[in-house]
């Protein structure tokens, strides 16, 4: 999960409620923490567990998740990943020679460090910074600027990698920009409480998940040699096709 937001809309705090409903065990929750120490402010939630990092490549980012699995935690909250992304961007900027041909020496890096957020065993709960401009709202008759986040500081797309992300408001006002859950897209904005986390662990366990359906009209992906012998004898038996078979069936 991701969690983005602009300086004050409560991120951290959020993610920290987030993880208790995931886990109900504050020992087995870690923060990795490249906010100054932010995460310990929290302290008075529960006795969960605090990295600090204080160098931000996208290894010391990928060590530190190997030392939260390595010390048995359930769910890891990497507390930003906005400074990583900081962090690629200057090391790039620094390179000599041509800019665009440079990128492929930051891209692998970066790659490197979204799969391992992906290939992890443990629930990973992501906060990102966002940039902030100011716009002017009415209240009360007066125009009065109000900060707003805008774009997240990570690569271009990386909210793509993530299974929901969630936009948190100076309100601690939370909407989702992205879900494939299904459990927030299209609901009014709400605020984060360890519920919301309990609600993704059902869905977590859930059999009516996409990927555990196996009912009528549908059933879990094949091999090729595994398809029917009736999908080898038409124009297609040297296609090397891989998916369910109502799927191929249409397809035939």
């Amino acid at each position: 999960m991701a969690l983005q937001g602009c300086a004050g809309s409560g991120k951290t705090y959020s993610a920290l409620l987030l993880a208790y409903g995931l886990c109900s065990d504050w020992s087995r929750i870690a923060v990795i923490d490249s906010e100054n120490g932010s995460a310990d402010l929290y302290a008075s939630l529960g006795a969960y567990n605090v990295l600090p990092i204080s160098e931000y490549s996208p290894e010391t980012y990928i060590e530190a998740v190997n030392v939260c699995e390595s010390a048995g935690m359930e769910v890891v909250i990497i507390d930003s990943i906005s400074h990583c992304w900081d962090y690629l961007l200057e090391y790039h900027a620094g390179l000599m020679g041509n800019s665009f041909v440079n990128w492929a020496k930051v891209t692998p890096r970066q790659n490197a460090f979204i799969q391992r957020i992906l290939q992890s065993r443990c629930h990973v709960i992501c906060t990102m910074r966002t940039k902030q401009d100011y716009v002017l709202n009415e209240r009360n008759g007066k125009m009065v600027p109000e900060k707003v986040g805008l774009k997240a500081v990570m690569r271009d797309g990386v909210d793509y990698e993530f299974t929901v992300v969630l936009d948190i408001d100076l309100k601690h006002h939370a909407t989702a920009s992205k879900d494939r859950t299904g459990l927030f897209m299209g609901r009014p904005e709400f605020t984060i409480t360890p519920a919301t986390g309990e609600s993704i662990l059902r869905w977590c366990n859930s059999e009516s998940r996409p990927d555990a359906v196996n009912g009528p009209g549908f059933q879990m992906s094949r091999t090729v040699e595994e398809q029917p012998k009736q999908y080898s004898n038409n124009n297609y038996q040297n296609h090397k096709y891989h998916g369910n078979d109502a799927y191929a069936q249409g397809r035939n």
